[in-house]
């Protein structure tokens, strides 16, 4: 016998005296205020946040009898901020799945354990006249929700992501009114709403009160058609009145408050249709957001006028010749997929989170956004029309976990299911339809194929043929305008791209996972979408990590994720993947993408003659204006500095420039660099003026530096030695050595007395796992035991000079019941001027069948001291960089402390690596050692053991050393963005391999660093 439906598991209804879903306005009496878009000073506005009282129960059907009458007593129950969400205010279970419901499937039913809150508050109403009615608008309520007032049945909606309206005029007395919203958690609309994101409930959005007239606006949409060449615009309006009553509406187009144009509408049967060409407007796109102000004025039969005011843009998104074109024009994405979130708040999100986000997109040149995956607050869009974003707006549609039952289309394929699919597509379109920002509309994420999306395509069609429509579920495109695919790898991306004759056009709605460290091979990808005109870019996922904020025992900020409220099943830290860390401090995978998609490239055309090739991948904005900071440095030394203005540039153009430097002058240093920092010459909406917008650099091959042999005139005495069993120790008036010839390894260097070196060198193939290693670590840890490396002892030679003594030790290097490993050979040269200097070469032994593919480094540890804990190094910074993320950090001379050289992700992993490094120097003080390098390598330095990254779950967990940690690596595998992209490519592995490292560490004078690099003393 079937189950009765539940009205909260009811396929067929999606709502009950909900009013049509409609743009969102708001009405003003003057132009004066409708000018401010501030919706505090529109006509009879209340906002109902606040504090409502809140009673939680563990299924609707638990509710307290008559909780919905005005008599009910709510005195002594709690209070509940609004808008919230419960889990977020201690009321029921913490929960972040990716794929998984958390129930069985059994679909349209839901559990009867269905967490229930049920909010009340108390609402004065003046005296309504017979011309106002009283509407109320819920933006968001998870997930389903049935509204009382005054102990009558008011209404019932679900999809939690889109507003609800309701007409309450005959609920209503004057005077106080009781106010009841029985949210469920779970619903039949939670089969479609299994977004990756926490689970969380309640009415997290604004709730707000209207008080309007009967007879006033419902809704209009406003369309930009364009002419020939898109220099004129045809702007065709239509809406409708509630009542038949009003007769006249007119319209007035302005730009930045002057008058462009004015008219007359004729309203027939409260339903208006109007055309009006507009010449030569300016246009809106991304990187030039030009908006208009459209406002309705009308006569009410009270004699009270009203204006509504919209911001619309004139611009038009079309597929000409399978391209996508804004305004005729081939755009790019350089896009993000966001979700809402606030580590302190959940899913509520206020207008500053927003704008801040908004902000940094553009600062960081990201041009889109896919609202992954759900319509946004309404205020988004707006931000995003008045900033400059293009926006993929995507239904609050997803239904993941049907994918492990072996039948993904389960209820998208089910014709019973359609009207809750259309729904949630046309709601969207409607409220979101006069958003020039919005150029796509998405039909969901991740729900398997069907009937419904053709259904759903349809509907959108209907009421708005202006726009694409895009699914990435939808593999042949037959219901989708783009092609559409997710962490598609680079070879068959690439294959995407030649296969382009009579094709749809293509992006990726998700790739570049960025999840811990990385996401890395981002290069390649826009190298391979910028070489294909079909391929028109793509979105990172993500753009913020979903941490909730908490304090550890040491009351310092951490944040947690799936698992850490004994939530299961969970997916853990997946939701840990943006670009962005929860508190939007940008992460160095968003610097990295800054740089990667940075709109002017600039290339060597001969540098030697100053000669630079300027390339404009903007698809609309000139160059002209933009300032270029060009600055000469040898080091630390400034050579000569100087701004230009660039000339003009057209969108995709590129020119040759010269540089106006001095490159005799510049020729007479070493090292030099031409640095290249693009800026905005004025203030912007987003940034102020001296922005930067990208940059760049060069060395002049000419003065590349190398390094020499000088030997220094030596000052120290000559070596002792003692030869022992087990130790051999090597002592002047300036050293002591100590080594171990049963472990063949240094256990100690001391200079004048003060102990350096308390451990090392040691060979490591290990890193602490980052994110994007997850497919990897298993076997790395379980089968071919990478943790386990052992330095097998093999012989100790030495060899007394006149300057210096040789150490040679010889080793072997493999793993837990490996055949396979390196010969090494370690080359001490310690000179009685106090040089230490190491000669480590390793040769690959190749043996047995199982050897790993890929390491995830070969690099040495050293354990120096702690207190030399200022770091200068000449590489790339400031910020960490890896093999397949570097492009943001440009070779040069930094310094940090070693607490500042690691980076704090929220999951601590391997972090804090310079690429590319000619030297560092550590200091106490007024004394340093210098780590000088025969070659480039990465290193990274801690206070801390790779052991202590990998036992910590949280920030603020790492257990110190009583030293601080050097590796110095011959080469670091890449980070990839494998938690769910593309691996690490070939270029950025590391294999079995022969390799060799050599370096020096002396001590020195502080200002004599930069010098003193450029040579060694023993070899």
């Amino acid at each position: 016998m079937q189950r009765e439906m539940k009205r909260w598991e009811n396929i067929h209804l999606t709502g009950i005296n909900r009013l049509p879903a409609h743009t969102n306005f708001y009405r003003y009496y003057n132009r004066e205020n409708a000018t401010t878009f501030n919706r505090e000073k529109s006509i009879g506005y209340r906002l109902l946040d606040g504090v409502w009282k809140f009673l939680y129960v563990e299924a609707p059907e638990l509710s307290p009898k008559g909780f919905e009458t005005e008599e009910f007593a709510i005195e002594k129950l709690e209070y509940i901020e609004v808008p919230s969400s419960w889990q977020m205010k201690g009321y029921g279970h913490m929960h972040y799945t990716d794929v998984l419901y958390p129930f069985a499937i059994n679909p349209p039913f839901v559990p009867q354990e269905n967490p229930t809150g049920i909010y009340f508050r108390e609402l004065v109403i003046d005296e309504l006249s017979d011309e106002e009615v009283l509407i109320i608008k819920f933006n968001g309520v998870d997930s389903a929700f049935d509204l009382y007032v005054n102990g009558q049945h008011a209404g019932f909606s679900k999809v939690s992501r889109l507003p609800s309206e309701f007409d309450i005029t005959n609920f209503v007395k004057k005077g106080s009114n009781r106010i009841t919203v029985r949210v469920y958690q779970f619903s039949d609309g939670t089969y479609l709403e299994d977004q990756d994101m926490w689970w969380l409930s309640g009415i997290f959005r604004s709730v707000e009160l209207f008080t309007i007239n009967k007879d006033t606006l419902q809704d209009v949409f406003v369309e930009t058609l364009p002419g020939e060449n898109y220099k004129n615009f045809t702007m065709k309006i239509c809406g409708a009145f509630f009542t038949n009553c009003v007769k006249n509406l007119r319209g007035t187009l302005r730009y930045r408050n002057e008058k462009v144009d004015e008219f007359e509408i004729n309203v027939v049967e409260g339903i208006f249709e109007f055309s009006r060409l507009v010449e030569n407007p300016l246009l809106w796109n991304a990187e030039e957001p030009n908006l208009y102000t459209l406002e309705f004025e009308y006569e009410l039969p009270t004699g009270e006028t009203e204006i509504v005011p919209l911001r619309i843009g004139f611009r038009s998104i079309e597929i000409i010749e399978n391209e996508i074109r804004v305004n005729g024009k081939r755009i790019f994405f350089n896009g993000v997929n966001r979700h809402d979130a606030n580590p302190k708040t959940g899913r509520t999100v206020s207008y500053e989170d927003m704008l801040k986000d908004v902000k940094l997109m553009k600062q960081h040149n990201i041009n889109a956004v896919r609202t992954a995956h759900y319509p946004n607050n309404d205020v988004f869009y707006d931000l995003c029309d008045e900033y400059g974003l293009y926006v993929i707006d995507e239904a609050d549609l997803e239904c993941h976990g049907f994918e492990n039952t072996g039948n993904y289309n389960w209820i998208s394929d089910n014709e019973l299911w359609e009207k809750q699919y259309v729904d949630r597509a046309v709601r969207m379109v409607k409220r979101d339809r006069n958003h020039p920002s919005v150029i796509m509309w998405s039909l969901g994420n991740e729900s398997g194929a069907g009937r419904n999306f053709t259904a759903m395509y349809n509907a959108i069609k209907t009421i708005d043929s202006t726009r694409l429509v895009h699914y990435e579920g939808d593999r042949v495109a037959a219901y989708s305008d783009v092609y559409t695919t997710m962490y598609t790898r680079l070879k068959p991306l690439e294959e995407i791209g030649r296969d382009a004759e009579g094709k749809k056009p293509h992006i990726l709605c998700e790739y570049g996972h960025a999840m811990g460290n990385g996401p890395g091979g981002l290069t390649e990808y826009q190298q391979v979408m910028r070489k294909y005109p079909r391929l028109q870019g793509g979105f990172i996922w993500e753009w913020c990590d979903h941490g909730i904020e908490t304090t550890n025992e040491n009351g310092e900020t951490i944040y947690l994720y799936g698992g850490d409220f004994g939530d299961f099943p969970t997916n853990g830290n997946f939701c840990i993947d943006g670009l962005v860390f929860p508190d939007k401090t940008p992460s160095p995978g968003l610097l990295e993408y800054k740089k990667v998609i940075e709109p002017i490239v600039t290339e060597e055309a001969n540098l030697q003659e100053g000669k630079i090739r300027v390339k404009n991948l903007y698809d609309f904005r000139n160059l002209c204006g933009i300032d270029l900071l060009i600055t000469v440095k040898s080091f630390d030394t400034l050579i000569e500095e100087k701004i230009i203005k660039l000339p003009s540039i057209d969108a995709q153009e590129e020119v040759e420039l010269v540089l106006p430097v001095d490159l005799a002058k510049a020729a007479q240093y070493d090292d030099a660099r031409i640095y290249l920092s693009y800026q905005e010459s004025e203030n912007t909406l987003y940034a102020e003026k001296g922005h930067e917008i990208t940059k760049e650099s060069f060395l002049l091959s000419s003065t590349k530096v190398k390094k020499t042999v000088k030997a220094a005139v030596s000052n120290g005495s000559d070596f002792s030695i003692e030869d022992e069993a087990a130790w051999l120790t090597i002592e002047s008036n300036k050293i002591k050595a100590v080594f171990s010839k049963v472990f063949g390894t240094l256990k100690s260097f001391t200079v004048e007395g003060e102990k350096m070196i308390h451990k090392g060198p040691e060979v490591t193939l290990w890193r602490a796992i980052i994110d994007n290693d997850m497919y990897k670590k298993d076997d790395w840890i379980n089968k071919y035991f990478l943790k386990n490396t052992k330095e097998q002892m093999g012989t100790v030679n030495y060899e007394m000079a006149e300057d210096y003594i040789d150490i040679e030790i010889t080793k072997y290097l493999s793993t837990v019941n490996q055949a396979w490993g390196f010969h090494l050979t370690y080359n001490y040269r310690i000179t009685k001027n106090g040089a230490l200097n190491i000669d480590l070469k390793g040769r690959k032994v190749l043996r047995g069948k199982e050897i790993p593919e890929m390491l995830p480094r070969i690099g040495v540890t050293i354990n120096l001291n702690q207190d030399y804990n200022h770091v200068t190094w000449y590489g790339r910074g400031d910020s960490e960089s890896y093999q397949d993320t570097k492009r943001s950090q440009q070779i040069g001379l930094y310094s940090k402390t070693v607490e500042e050289m690691h980076t704090d992700y929220v999951y601590p992993q391997e972090n804090g690596s310079r690429c590319d490094t000619s030297f560092l120097a550590v200091a106490k003080g007024e004394d340093m050692y210098l780590f000088n390098f025969k070659g480039e390598y990465d290193f990274t330095i801690h206070d801390y053991e790779t052991s202590a990254l990998e036992e910590a779950k949280h920030r603020g967990n790492i257990k110190k050393s009583s030293y601080n940690v050097l590796t110095i690596d011959y080469k670091q595998s890449g980070v990839g963005s494998n938690s769910c992209g593309e691996e690490q490519l070939p270029l950025y592995r590391v294999g079995v391999e022969d390799f060799h490292l050599q370096f020096e560490m002396r001590k020195i004078g502080k200002g004599n660093m930069v010098e003193e690099s450029k040579f060694f003393t023993a070899r």
